[in-house]
């Protein structure tokens, strides 16, 4: 059962996760690539069950640990620390952001897959990618109700898979098993699963800063389960 997660990587959907987490009564270990000292007002805006360390400190200190770093640094992810646990890959693949990286650009392994092998020692099962860091928050809702969302997963182990539904169901979503790591390609930029559901669609002819308040003003779209599972068979490797 986890009581504690580790967040590497303390940006939006770190942030996120970390407020739902403490919110579900976990403790928190947030880093991020700056230092504990940066994390002050987070941490203080969390409370009691949240504190600030080091990547390698926050890998060690969690049941689970999340990485939420852009891709281009997966490679940083502190993997002698991570040994032997599970550990959430929330990374996404932009290109513009993380430059161009071979395996990826040939279709010869998924960015997931990436991870793992950095990981040797580690169970990486992938979820948290689809959804905007914003509506993750609203969208969270207690088991049993009847908008309630879910979010896929993908994933080598099926016990690592069965560690990260918990957290999810804790978190207030219900998970869709879409298979492996060599699957995962299915919740990547571009597929019907990605983003877009979960935000609902925007009024056409707003300004920037129209578009930027009615995303935050927006309660989102619930997703649920079936749902998903439709989206994410739809997807091709052409998305």
């Amino acid at each position: 059962m986890t009581k504690t997660l580790g967040i590497i990587g303390s940006g939006m959907i770190g942030g996120a996760l970390a407020r739902l987490a403490v919110a579900a009564g976990l403790d928190v270990v947030l880093s991020n690539s700056r230092g504990p000292e940066t994390l002050t007002d987070l941490v203080g805006e969390l409370g009691a069950h949240a504190r600030a360390a080091t990547p390698a400190e926050a890998a060690r200190a969690g049941d689970l640990v999340v990485a939420a770093v852009p891709l281009k640094a997966y490679d940083r992810l502190p993997a002698a620390d991570l040994a032997g646990r599970t550990v959430i890959d929330a990374m996404v693949f932009h290109p513009q952001r993380d430059g161009r990286i071979a395996e990826l650009d040939a279709g010869e392994l998924t960015s997931s897959a990436l991870v793992q092998r950095h990981l040797t020692d580690s169970r990486v099962v992938k979820t948290f990618a689809t959804i905007d860091f914003h509506h993750l928050v609203t969208l969270a809702r207690p088991a049993g109700a009847a908008d309630r969302s879910a979010l896929p997963v993908a994933g080598d182990e099926g016990a690592a898979k069965g560690e990260v539904t918990a957290l999810l169901d804790l978190l207030g979503y219900d998970a869709v098993d879409t298979g492996t790591l060599a699957d995962s390609w299915r919740l990547a930029p571009g597929t019907p699963a990605y983003v877009q559901p979960y935000m609902g669609e925007r009024p056409e002819g707003l300004s920037q800063e129209e578009a930027q308040r009615w995303f935050f003003q927006s309660p989102g779209v619930p997703v649920p389960a079936a749902r998903v599972k439709e989206l994410t068979d739809a997807a091709t490797r052409e998305n």
